[in-house]
């Protein structure tokens, strides 16, 4: 029996985070990368890019654009609507890097890092992926004490962190927790933006964050070793 679980696309309709995610997403895409005038397209992977419906929203606004996503139907459709784009099948805990080639000016995840078994994987496997001074973008439902504190009260805990989504939120960050996971693995210039209802009972946070080029330079070493040995 298998264990396997793929999340499936209807259609290649936005998704409902987009409404109040996307004009702060795309201040922090722009202020990370801008696109400029006889200059080439800013580099942009979108990790967990689902139907690609954001993937090609964000590349409309000037941006070269590659989607990674492991759902088959999500990259099917993809391909079939948004055909100015490019999208791969791969999973985020092994990346296809060799299709996906060179390095990114900027790398973004939306609403994926709480649907998985090991967070860490993401910011990780972005190293040798991102350029000298690219930034990650991180978006998460946000969680604090005074929001979880209304959903107790409100009698919405159960509802909330239904056990009952398969495929569902399985980890919880915080500003503090998020940033935490970045710090850990060597990035800085660590900035957050709110998404969606009131301060403090926020839907969603958006985290951007620097890699030090410390570590930058070594997750580079690593990976052309393998790719070496690959060659061997």
């Amino acid at each position: 029996m298998s264990n396997k679980h793929e999340y499936y696309y209807a259609n290649a309709d936005s998704g409902h985070h987009h409404k109040y995610l996307i004009n702060s997403l795309l201040e922090m895409v722009y202020s990370a990368s801008p696109p400029l005038k006889n200059q080439p397209k800013p580099r942009i992977l979108d990790i967990g890019c689902g139907n690609g419906s954001l993937t090609n929203l964000i590349a409309q606004q000037g941006y070269e654009v590659i989607g990674v996503e492991e759902s088959k139907s999500g990259v099917q459709l993809a391909q079939e609507k948004f055909p100015d784009c490019r999208f791969i099948q791969g999973s985020i805990y092994d990346l296809p890097y060799t299709e996906i080639g060179g390095q990114f000016d900027l790398i973004i995840s939306c609403e994926v890092i709480e649907h998985l078994f090991d967070p860490k994987a993401i910011v990780r496997n972005t190293k040798q992926l991102l350029k000298p001074n690219g930034r990650l973008i991180l978006t998460t439902p946000y969680h604090g004490y005074l929001k979880n504190l209304a959903l107790a009260i409100s009698g919405k805990m159960d509802k909330h962190f239904t056990a009952l989504w398969d495929g569902g939120h399985i980890k919880f960050f915080s500003v503090k927790t998020l940033k935490n996971l970045l710090t850990t693995e060597g990035y800085t210039n660590i900035e957050f933006k709110f998404a969606g209802r009131i301060p403090y009972l926020w839907k969603s946070m958006l985290c951007s964050s620097t890699l030090e080029e410390a570590y930058s330079r070594h997750e580079t070493i690593i990976s052309q070793s393998v790719f070496n040995r690959l060659e061997l």
